[in-house]
């Protein structure tokens, strides 16, 4: 075979072959990502050191550098899910609320996760609001294209007590947030709107130049002159072209579309979250790595997520009863046995959900170009606003440090928000990185041990 053989396919397309003696590693097109923010929010705390029960969420190791060996060796602690990451991650321990709720603690750590800001008198209990806008707000306004809103999304079922918690356009204005990503798929890649037959035809037209040369492969492929080493070079060969234009077409695979869809279905079939949770990410890995917009919320589980995680194949009692330790979402009721390792176990699963975001983000060239952000609106079983994680991953393209955990002692959360703000471009009124985010009486500045 010469270089400069070709396979010819319909309508005209030419796909040029490779030396089959060798081939070159696969070609990856790296993202031309602006900086972005996603914030990814976990329910009833996390299963942390706190009246008598053993720590299984931070670093056994005290703070200081990560590394995947240590991080992923520390296998009873949850944010091991995380290892293969250490060197991506800012692991962020000591935040804390500046306010006191009103009424619903799950309701006021919503209230002030992304906002820093006060939570309202009137309304007030599980109808509290924030009296500010919520960071994600304030980055696509300022740093977005003109009218952007941000992304805002929510995995799992709506129960009406308390559903969303987190987006805030301005003081007592939340913003709703969508459950079906095809929807918002669709929507934002140009789909809303189009039939079936439509869509079908759409997908013939975005066929690879592949499948345009499909016979001719198959065909040079069954060639006996040809080694297995060469066609092990032609499908890489292959593959790369595929992986090409799936980075420049900023679209998802057929069959991710598909699994995008099937979801539709199980929105609220509490047994698929892990699945809803993924096409969320899905849809969120795309929509960063393409620039589509700059910051984005996803929201697990409702308020006080009441969601039925399955735990060692068993569907278990509501999150929120496991966080409170017994059969009720009040103060008394029968002990959950073992509630304190089911609630580790389901910080695990969320843990790896959000992996599985990196690995997508990761796979797209963009993990680096961005900051992505796991966060809780409580620190633990008692509503507690004190030591409320926030685990970043991604550095807005060098603007942040990566590969550390910090304990900041106690340091108001507007800090870390200001931190994330300015690493994606967010400016003062005086036109210096991002440093009053939140309340006006919270003291300005940033998590300086974050910073480049």
């Amino acid at each position: 075979m010469k270089r400069r053989n070709v396979l010819r396919g319909a309508f005209g397309a030419v796909v040029a072959l490779p030396f089959l003696e060798g081939l070159a590693p696969k070609r990856r097109v790296a993202a031309a990502t602006a900086p972005f923010a996603v914030f990814v929010r976990q329910g009833n705390g996390v299963q942390q050191a706190v009246d008598g029960e053993p720590e299984r969420y931070w670093p056994s190791a005290g703070p200081g550098p990560l590394s995947s060996a240590t991080l992923s060796a520390d296998s009873g602690r949850a944010l091991s899910e995380l290892g293969a990451f250490a060197d991506k991650l800012a692991i962020v321990r000591g935040i804390r609320f500046a306010f006191p709720g009103n009424g619903c603690g799950h309701s006021g750590g919503g209230n002030q996760v992304l906002t820093a800001a006060r939570v309202s008198v009137d309304p007030a209990g599980n109808e509290s609001l924030s009296m500010g806008e919520s960071i994600d707000n304030r980055i696509s306004r300022e740093v977005g294209a003109d009218g952007e809103e941000p992304l805002t999304l929510y995995a799992g079922r709506k129960f009406g007590y308390l559903d969303e918690v987190l987006s805030y356009r301005a003081a007592l204005d939340i913003r709703g947030a969508e459950r079906d990503p095809f929807n918002v798929y669709q929507d934002l890649f140009g789909l809303a709107g189009v039939g079936e037959e439509e869509l079908e035809k759409l997908r013939l037209r975005r066929k690879s130049v592949n499948d345009l040369v499909r016979e001719e492969m198959v065909s040079l492929r069954s060639r006996t002159d040809l080694s297995a080493a060469d066609k092990q070079h032609l499908d890489r060969h292959f593959d790369a072209i595929r992986d090409l234009e799936q980075n420049l077409s900023c679209e998802l695979s057929d069959q991710e579309v598909l699994d995008l869809n099937a979801v539709v279905a199980v929105l609220d079939d509490d047994s698929m979250i892990e699945t809803v949770m993924r096409r969320h990410y899905d849809l969120l890995a795309i929509t960063m790595a393409c620039g589509v917009k700059r910051a984005a919320t996803l929201q697990i589980g409702c308020g006080n997520d009441q969601t039925q995680y399955i735990v060692d194949g068993v569907q278990q009692l509501p999150f929120h009863k496991i966080s409170h330790r017994i059969n009720s979402d009040g103060d008394t009721g029968d002990p959950i046995p073992g509630a304190d390792l089911l609630h580790h176990k389901i910080d695990r699963i969320v843990l790896s959900g959000f992996r599985y975001f990196l690995e997508r983000l990761e796979a797209a060239d963009a993990l680096d170009s961005g900051i992505v952000c796991l966060t809780n609106d409580l620190s633990n079983k008692w509503h507690s606003y004190d030591g409320v994680p926030y685990i970043l991953a991604g550095s807005a393209g060098g603007a942040l440090k990566t590969g550390l955990y910090v304990d900041t002692g106690g340091a108001t959360n507007n800090l870390i928000l200001n931190t994330i703000g300015a690493a994606v471009g967010c400016k003062n009124d005086s036109g210096a990185p991002l440093d009053d985010f939140g309340d006006s009486s919270l003291e300005k500045g940033f998590i300086n041990e974050l910073l480049v």
